[in-house]
């Protein structure tokens, strides 16, 4: 009987973190490709247009017009999916009709005045007054809301409607369904090993380096073992960090040069601006901030749906909808691709802009 290869036999890898099972498969990454291909994102987009609603000076739908900004700009979203105030659904006593209040506040976070680039073509500095940005809004709806998601969606293939650069946040009463399930298995593995599972588990990839893709002085990218998408990454604090309002100065720095060379990598893999779905976790706020939240760590994680090249995406539908999640490539076999790329954005020919 042939010997197991994790690069040549299907298995299942575990979650911990959302407490779930993986099925790799890397033998059909061999497979021909006949299946939908996504139109190439768009090169020519101009650097402000006064009927961008994102844009310094454009007016939005509300009427409102947005002030001739030069660093970030954070408004309140205009189609917001959450509401601070309004009437609570009825109480039900009957378990298969449940519902319960949903209250929040929605924020938009424009990450620079120019339409025409995006986080890892921006400079470092001002990468940094987006980190600040997400810091103050953390700190700002983290004193009413249980949750404040920070999140980008990148590309037209992952939903975003606009091309100018920015995030959104979404603070909660609630915890959602992906911080829950963290809250609780990071939880119990502190109760059970006395230390905070992503502090563990960096400290064990340190000494594999199988998974690594990058590493700075206070943070390190990697490819999580547990990865689903294809090209899915996890950004970690060296040190065991709560929030992002718990970084020193010398960390949001780093983060900041880092953002700047991961999304390089990724951009230079396919030679496009790539797309992406990254949002921030950490622990809890509200009234979570008066609990002892030792068992979290601070960690961003990316989504890519790209899979071979700028215009061949990997589709969650099939048994990925009706039974686990699946991937096509190892978590080694993507990290060694990305680990391979040069700092150096394809656009700029050779010339690394700071």
């Amino acid at each position: 009987m042939a010997q197991f290869n994790p690069s040549d036999h299907p298995h299942l890898r575990y979650n911990p973190l959302s407490d779930i099972w993986i099925v790799v498969s890397p033998h059909r990454a061999k497979r021909p490709w006949q299946g939908q291909v996504e139109k190439a994102s768009s090169e020519n987009i101009p650097r402000h247009d006064p009927k961008n609603p994102l844009c310094p000076r454009a007016e939005r739908p509300n009427g409102q017009v947005n002030p001739d900004y030069s660093q970030t700009y954070v408004f309140d979203n205009d189609f917001p999916a959450l509401l601070p105030g309004g009437p609570d659904p009825p109480e039900s006593d009957d378990p298969l009709f449940r519902s319960a209040p949903a209250h929040g506040h929605c924020r938009v976070v424009c990450f620079h005045p120019w339409s025409d680039i995006t986080l890892p073509l921006m400079d470092v500095k001002d990468i940094r007054h987006v980190v600040d940005t997400w810091i103050s809004e953390n700190v700002a709806l983290g004193k009413d809301f249980e949750w404040v998601q920070i999140f980008e969606n990148r590309g037209a293939v992952m939903g975003c409607s606009n091309p100018h650069p920015h995030c959104q946040v979404w603070a909660c009463s609630f915890l959602p369904n992906e911080p829950a399930v963290k809250e609780r298995t990071q939880r119990e593995y502190f109760a059970k090993n006395g230390q905070p599972m992503l502090v563990n588990y960096l400290e064990k990839e340190l000494i594999k380096k199988e998974r690594l893709v990058l590493e700075s002085t206070h943070w390190v990218w990697l490819v999580p073992y547990w990865a689903t998408w294809p090209f899915e990454t996890m950004l970690l604090p060296r040190r065991h960090v709560l929030r992002l309002q718990d970084l020193n100065d010398d960390e949001k720095n780093d983060l900041s040069k880092m953002l700047k060379n991961l999304l390089t990598v990724y951009d230079n893999l396919f030679e496009t601006s790539f797309p992406y779905c990254m949002g921030w976790h950490g622990a809890p706020t509200g009234k979570y901030l008066n609990e002892d939240c030792s068992h979290w760590q601070l960690h961003a994680v990316f989504y890519p749906p790209l899979l071979r090249s700028a215009t061949v995406k990997k589709f969650m539908v099939g048994f990925e909808m009706m039974a686990s999640a699946q991937r096509d490539m190892t978590a080694e076999q993507s990290a060694e691709r990305l680990r391979n790329l040069p700092l150096v954005h394809y656009k700029h020919h050779g010339s690394q802009n700071q």
